[in-house]
């Protein structure tokens, strides 16, 4: 008993240690590198997205570090306890997209043999990182909304509403303005 008591204690101390390490690689003062006025216009905009639950859009172009923008906003915030489960819609086929992200029911489909939560629950108390949205498919997208206006998802092959609390950043290098003019996306 004596034992497992000095383990457990020593577990916590290590995760402890090891949250720190976290904030410390996500203090986003310190880690997001950048001279321009623009850039450091982004300073204030993470400091704000980190201190409430909104929904957050970033865009810029590829390889301009989206996805570190999103991790600063993500460790900087009360749902830094909570994973970050990152999405890359443009790496998931389109068949597959839905049961990836809102998860699916034993028998759902061909194949499913089991039942599966999707990103959506794995993010739960967390952040949900969708890079690339603009890659969703218009029927997807409808789906998105509804999950961001009610605060669930809908396993496929379910009627079963399931409540999440996962803040929701999506990222894409294409202008949205345009693609909603285009019909593209909602």
């Amino acid at each position: 008993t004596v034992d497992k008591i000095k383990q457990q204690q020593s577990l916590k101390k290590k995760i402890s240690r090891l949250e720190e390490e976290v904030e410390q690689k996500y203090d986003f003062q310190k880690r997001l590198i950048g001279n321009s006025e623009n850039f450091k216009k982004i300073f204030p905009l993470i400091q704000k997205a980190s201190t409430t639950n909104i929904t957050v859009m970033i865009s810029g172009e590829t390889g301009t570090g989206k996805e570190e923008i999103a991790k600063a906003i993500h460790y900087n915030s009360p749902q830094k306890k909570g994973l970050f489960v990152a999405v890359n819609m443009a790496a998931i086929p389109k068949e597959l997209a839905e049961s990836e992200l809102f998860g699916h029911e034993k028998g759902a489909f061909t194949g499913a043999m089991n039942a599966r939560i999707g990103k959506f629950e794995e993010a739960n108390n967390g952040t949900l990182f969708l890079d690339e949205i603009a890659e969703m498919e218009l029927s997807l997208q409808a789906k998105l909304l509804r999950v961001l206006q009610e605060k669930e998802v809908v396993r496929v092959g379910s009627n079963k509403p399931v409540k999440i609390n996962a803040r929701i950043i999506v990222a894409t290098h294409r202008n949205l303005a345009d693609e909603v003019r285009a019909h593209r996306f909602r």
